[in-house]
Formats: C-alpha cells, structure tokens, sequence
C-alpha cells in the first residue's frame, strides 16, 4: 500500500504540473492572437546562388584591395549579363531538406514539397534530397519512400546526398535515387527490423492486479506489455518481423540493382568508404562540395514547407513530451 500511496502522489505531482505548463502556453498564446491569422502553412523558395554570392561578397569585402574590389565588381556585372542570356537554358536543382524521426514527422512537409517541385520540374532538371535519419517506424518510412519515387516516375533525375546518416528507414528513402552520394565518415545501411516492448505481467501479479485482455482472431494480439506471454505469441512476433525484413531486403534489391543483399542486410551500419565497397552508395562526396560544384552552370533553388502548427497542436506535443518523459520517471521509479 505503501508503493501505490507514494506511485499516486508522484502522478498528481506531475499531472499539476504538466497542467500549469499547459496554462501557461494557452496565456502566450492568447497574448499573441493578433498574430494568429498570419500563422498559415506556406512555401518558402530560397535562391542559394544568389545566396551563396552574398556569402562571397562578405568575404570580398574583408579581404581585397580597393583595385581587387573594382575588379571583381566588372566582372560580377559581365557575369550578370551573360547569365540573363543564357538563364532560360540553364540547369537548374531543387534542393529538398529531410531531418527524420522515429515518426518520419517531416513526411508531411516532404509531400508538399514534391508536389511543387513536380508541379514547374522539367525532365533536364534536378531534385537534391539532403537526408539526415537513423529510421524508425515502418510504415512512416515506406510512406516517405513513397513520396521520392514520385520523382523517379516523371523521369526527373534524383540525388540523395547523406552527410551525416541514412541507417534502416533512412536508406530504405536513400535507395529510391538514381545516385546516393555520402560523406566518408555518414553512417550507410542497418537494413533490418528490430522492436522490443516492456512487459510487467510478473509485477502485476506480485502485487494482485489483473489484466484482461480480449481479442477476436488468433493473431489480433502477439506480444503485449501487461498481460502473460505466450511462446506461440513470441514466434508470431518474429515471424511477422522476418516477414517486414523481406520486403525491405525485396525493396533495396529493386532500387540497387546489382547489390548483394544477402552480404548487406544484417542490420549492420558501415561508413561511408565501406558503404561505397558494399554499393550502398555510388559517390564519396558532401552535399556542399556537390552543390557548390554546381552552381557555376546551375540554379539552385532550395524548398522548404512551413507548417505552422495550431494551438490544439502546440498543447498536443506539450502533453506528448511530458508523457514520455513522465513514462521515464515512472519506469526510473519503479525499477530503481
């Protein structure tokens, strides 16, 4: 009686305390609705040479000589010229930024991000993704995959650029492109399955709680975290789990033709040198030496969707952080 005393006064602890926080949000919040009708989803185009130019001039600025700086500034004005004849025939690069969770989260920015690109692409036309995740849930992944073979279809050439890492969902989107470029020391590959899950049927049981669970179909349930687990359970489990693994392995397979995937889908992580050696990846390169290469005869354009979140939003991922950090607090005092 003495653990659930102490358990109960820890949770209302937290629970007055995730409720103050969620009254403070609602007063800043209310404290800036007249700003509020501006916070619309928007897409935002960013020019990078001209960027990039900025960034030159900045530099040019510090370091030449009166002479050097008229110099320069001629040959910038003839440059200018030149490209306004030439700029209808240019190249040009969509450049698209992925930072990816267990979720796959910025799916939703990724989509409509494709679409505009798709929608003023043309098939001589480029579209850079710069890819940083370690994977996460499945479906979310798949569903992201789904959205950059959207680009191979319209026979617009794709590049995925990896500078840091593209491990388990993350390569299965690297493997879409029509060329993986990776710095030598990102992490390529864990192409595998894992999951795992508590389970607290014996401290239950050790203090009389009982579970109930009911299900219609023999397989409805496998594994579960507060009732007993069976063997039968545990082998369903792993075979829907080496049944996920084919699929990923049959899907790496179709996008790097030629790979060994016996040799390279262990779950294993390689670096980038290794990664080039396995076919993983075609290019030991970074994204800013690729795309600054390219701008010499290339546009860049970079797209990014903003998606504004809503106050039921920005309350929901509140109480969602404080439950997963008040689930570690639970854990840490139940264990410790």
């Amino acid at each position: 009686m003495e653990f659930l005393f102490e358990y109960a006064l820890f949770l209302a602890k937290t629970f007055t305390f995730v409720t103050a926080f969620l009254i403070i949000i609602v007063g800043l919040s209310s404290l800036g609705g007249k700003n509020r009708r501006n916070n619309k989803d928007e897409l935002q185009v960013i020019h990078l040479n001209q960027a990039m130019e900025k960034t030159s001039r900045v530099l040019e600025d510090s370091i030449l000589s009166d002479l050097e700086k008229k110099e320069a500034k001629k040959k910038r004005k003839i440059a200018i010229k030149e490209s306004k004849k030439i700029k209808s025939t240019r190249k040009r690069i969509f450049l698209i930024e992925f930072q990816g969770d267990i979720k796959a989260s910025a799916s939703s920015s990724l989509r409509e991000e494709v679409t505009a690109v798709l929608s003023q692409a043309r098939t001589e036309d480029e579209v850079v993704v710069r890819l940083e995740s370690t994977g996460g849930m499945v479906h979310s992944y798949g569903f992201a995959s789904s959205q950059l073979h959207r680009i191979k279809k319209k026979g617009i050439s794709l590049t995925i650029c990896v500078d840091k890492v593209a491990a388990s969902g993350g390569y299965m989107m690297a493997c879409v492109a029509n060329k993986i470029l990776c710095a030598p020391f990102a992490f390529i590959g864990s192409i595998g399955v894992v999951a795992q899950l508590p389970n607290f049927n014996r401290l239950l049981k050790k203090h009389d709680i009982d579970v109930e669970l009911h299900t219609a179909g023999a397989h409805k349930r496998t594994l579960t975290m507060f009732g007993e687990n069976t063997q039968e359970d545990r082998s369903k489990f792993v075979e829907d789990l080496d049944k996920t693994h084919r699929l990923f392995k049959r899907f790496v397979s179709e996008h790097r033709a030629g790979i060994d995937i016996n040799t390279i889908a262990t779950g294993e992580v390689w670096l980038g040198t290794e990664a080039k050696v396995k076919g993983l990846i075609d290019e030991l390169i970074t994204s800013d030496e690729y795309l600054l290469d390219k701008s010499a005869d290339t546009d860049i354009y970079k797209v990014i969707y903003s998606k504004h979140k809503s106050l039921p939003e920005k309350m929901g991922l509140a109480v969602e952080i404080s439950a997963e950090k008040l689930l570690k607090r639970c854990w840490n005092k139940l264990f410790s």
